[in-house]
């Protein structure tokens, strides 16, 4: 699947549920760096854990750090798996930064309720660079 320049690969089953073609989306929308999209679905006092580097608290300072890495541009975006029960989802896969960079991810999830279209109050974000 292509968005733009963007390539995406993804399990067929990734769309079957709504939470899980929601996070589908949510990763597709922090891939191509879509501020709105994130922005719409993520609860105002929103905390952002990236694993051994930094945490970040509430909406505003999640913006900024985004604005700050839109120099990354990721050019592919594999989706292992999604996975998602009651208050809690995850996405696992790998991406490719145009400088060819692979890094694999793991993006834990905390729904604000188990319903679906529900916002994301938390997400604990592992990364760690492929050879």
């Amino acid at each position: 699947m292509e968005y733009n320049d963007l390539k995406i690969i993804c399990p067929d089953d990734c769309g079957n549920a709504p939470k899980k073609y929601f996070l589908k989306e949510l990763s597709i929308a922090f891939a191509k760096n879509d501020l709105a999209f994130i922005i719409d679905n993520i609860t105002e006092d929103f905390n952002w854990n990236i694993v051994g580097k930094k945490l970040i608290q509430g909406k505003d300072s999640f913006v900024e750090t985004l604005k700050q890495m839109q120099n990354n541009k990721v050019t592919e975006l594999h989706i292992s798996n999604i996975i998602t029960h009651g208050y809690d989802g995850s996405v696992n896969g790998t991406f490719i930064l145009e400088n060819k960079k692979i890094y694999a991810f793991c993006n834990v999830y905390k729904f604000i309720s188990p319903r679906n279209n529900s916002k994301i109050k938390e997400c604990t974000f592992y990364v760690i660079e492929s050879l």
